[in-house]
């Protein structure tokens, strides 16, 4: 996760400036640079490859002395970690730091060059720099040149923008990624989370989805997603005391459900080449998929659920069989392997005892052994041949969010690389899926505006006893793991089903004080939709066929409402309107392709948990008799 630090001062800055970013070594980077204003407001760079260290040493060589600064911790997504890549990007007129993804760079680069912009990195950072000074060359302010640039930009992202010749001005915005705000006297600042700005100042406000703020040494002004004025709440944080910080939330929990935009973003960007919408493993495998007869996978508790959509995605992408098991089944019932085979183990924290023994299992019948872990220092990925890591960063809460949704994008780009080694996924399948998965780091930012209603409807689960989650195809597993979370932080019984599964059994326990929750996302019909997921049609017919299952659990919605059933159902502005019954609820996703779906409707799942918990009062965090990491039986 990029790190973003800016400081409107007093004094030289750029010191400053890299003890902050030290604060936020632990979001993971592999270059750095800061920008600052001299000589009354010449923009001038010191960046570098690798750790702050050779930053540090650049500018005992080459010293900055502006007072107003920006710097930032870059984790590679567009090019390569080199210092041309390495941010702050600049023109004459306008620097830039970024973390996120801007999904139409490539577009707006190319109308950028037909208009004589010359670029000197690989990233999609450069373009708004370019977007900025096309403005600003127009005889827009900077402050009206910010706000035509970024209406033109799609994806997740937070900037923080310094301008030439204006030694009061510093602009920052968030979509997506999350942004803070510094107050001092007469000094104000920018970063990526309190942990950054604590040496400074213990007074902070965070933006919310959509904001930006234009800040000089003695205001700040926000405003909305359309333009209007609005106030953030300022507020006392103790990010000074401790490494993590919960920000302006109630719980970690909450903080962790928010970061899954960054954080899937930054993992999808380790595994993809943006700019050729094609997978780019960082590690040449030692095992060709082509040889594969079956891959064997395995994990515990919500990690197996990530495992589950895992399967789907295999079969699917690259028609190859695969067999999972919980870990703690797996080790025990004798697998037969076929040496030369695949064995895949999924752990947030890399040390889950059962998934340990059976990756053991797996190597002592000479499987290859691939590992997705959080954690890429652990036992399970040191003892595994190869290893895929989540960037989701620290994880507090003890029921996982963000490590999860992390999963299933490692997962996701593995079984799409899968299909092309296999010769199962054209180029051009390929690049549908990868433009799908590029896109969700702004679904699941557009997913996280139903937390009003979640949090309204928290309050009448929170009086239930029981509840039922169902799914059909990939969304079983969400049920699975919907049911999972509940249970977890509320302590009301939950239970996911195969929605296909309801009349043999569960059905049974419907009433009038059960709710059932339904995660349903549309799968017919997208030819009137927008034209990605005209693509995405095409694509199913093609590489992997699944069946339309949506007018089936609308069925199993009417059995369920037949029998007084309260069903809150989750799906698509189509499947809302086509499902339409005597629902508790809806909550309206936004439109996408089926690919990726998992990776979205995980979030309403997870808020549901959340609020109902927090309504209930229980401890959200630590739940009563869990642990974080298993590492015994």
């Amino acid at each position: 996760m990029c790190g973003i630090v800016g400081i409107l001062g007093r004094e030289p800055v750029a010191g400053q400036l890299v003890d902050a970013l030290k604060r936020l070594e632990y979001r993971g980077y592999d270059s750095a640079g800061v920008a600052t204003l001299e000589n009354g407001g010449t923009l001038t760079r010191r960046r570098a490859e690798g750790k702050l260290s050779a930053l540090e040493g650049r500018l005992e060589r080459e010293p900055l002395q502006g007072s107003v600064g920006i710097g930032h911790t870059r984790w590679a997504t567009h090019g390569k970690p080199t210092e041309n890549n390495a941010h702050p990007h600049a023109t004459d007129k306008v620097a830039v730091v970024h973390n996120g993804i801007i999904e139409n760079f490539r577009e707006l680069r190319e109308e950028l060059i037909r208009e004589g912009a010359t670029f000197g990195s690989e990233t999609d950072t450069e373009v708004v720099v370019h977007l900025v000074s096309r403005e600003l060359k127009r005889g827009q302010s900077p402050v009206d040149a910010v706000a035509a640039t970024l209406g033109q930009l799609r994806g997740a992202f937070a900037l923080a923008f310094l301008f030439a010749g204006e030694t009061d001005l510093m602009i920052g915005a968030r979509r997506g990624s999350p942004l803070a705000i510094g107050y001092g006297e007469g000094r104000m600042y920018l970063g990526s989370d309190a942990i950054a700005l604590a040496p400074f100042t213990d007074r902070v406000s965070y933006l919310d989805d959509g904001d930006w703020v234009v800040l000089t040494h003695d205001s700040v002004a926000v405003r909305d997603a359309d333009g209007k004025a609005v106030e953030r709440p300022v507020i006392k944080t103790a990010a000074s005391a401790a490494l993590i910080d919960k920000g302006n939330h109630k719980h970690f929990m909450a903080k962790e459900i928010h970061e899954q935009p960054e954080v899937v973003g930054h993992t999808l960007a380790h595994y993809i080449d943006m700019a050729e919408e094609k997978i780019d493993l960082p590690h040449a495998l030692p095992f060709d998929f082509k040889n594969l007869k079956r891959v064997s996978l395995s994990a515990c508790g919500t990690a197996y659920y990530a495992g589950l959509v895992g399967k789907y995605w295999f079969e699917r992408f690259a028609r190859l069989p695969v067999e999972i098991d919980v870990a703690s089944e797996f080790r025990y019932r004798d697998v037969p392997l076929d040496p030369g085979n695949l064995a895949v183990f999924v752990s947030q924290s890399g040390e889950t005892a059962d998934t340990l023994a059976s990756l053991r299992y797996a190597k002592e019948h000479q499987q290859h052994v691939l590992s997705v872990v959080n954690v890429p220092t652990s036992t399970i990925a040191r003892e595994s041949d190869v290893v895929m890591p989540t960037l989701a960063g620290p994880e507090i809460g003890v029921a996982s969010t963000k490590a999860f949704t992390c999963q299933l994008a490692v997962l996701a780009c593995l079984a799409i690389a899968a299909g092309r080694a296999r010769g199962t996924l054209s180029r051009e399948d390929e690049r549908i899926l990868v433009r799908a998965l590029i896109e969700t780091p702004r679904h699941m930012s557009e997913a996280l505006a139903i937390e009003p209603q979640v949090e309204q409807l928290a309050h009448t689960l929170a009086k239930c006893k029981d509840a039922l989650y169902l799914g059909r195809g990939t969304s079983f597993p969400i049920a699975l793991e919907g049911a999972l979370k509940l249970k977890e932080i509320s302590y009301i019984h939950a239970e996911g089903y195969a929605a296909g599964e309801l009349k043999h059994g569960p059905i049974a326990l419907i009433d009038e004080t059960v709710p059932v929750v339904v995660i349903a996302p549309y799968d017919q019909g997208f030819e009137k939709t927008k034209s990605n997921l005209q693509d995405m049609v095409e694509l199913s017919r093609r590489a992997y066929r699944p069946a339309a299952v949506f007018e089936k659990t609308v069925s199993n919605m009417q059995e369920v409402a037949a029998r007084g059933g309260q069903i809150i159902l989750i799906s698509d502005p189509k499947g809302v309107a086509e499902g339409a019954t005597e629902s508790l609820v809806t909550l309206t996703m936004p439109e996408m392709p089926l690919s990726v779906t998992p990776l979205v409707y995980a979030i309403p799942i997870q808020l549901i948990a959340y609020h109902t918990a927090a309504v209930m009062g229980t401890d959200v965090d630590q739940p009563r008799n869990l642990a974080k990491s298993v590492t015994v039986e």
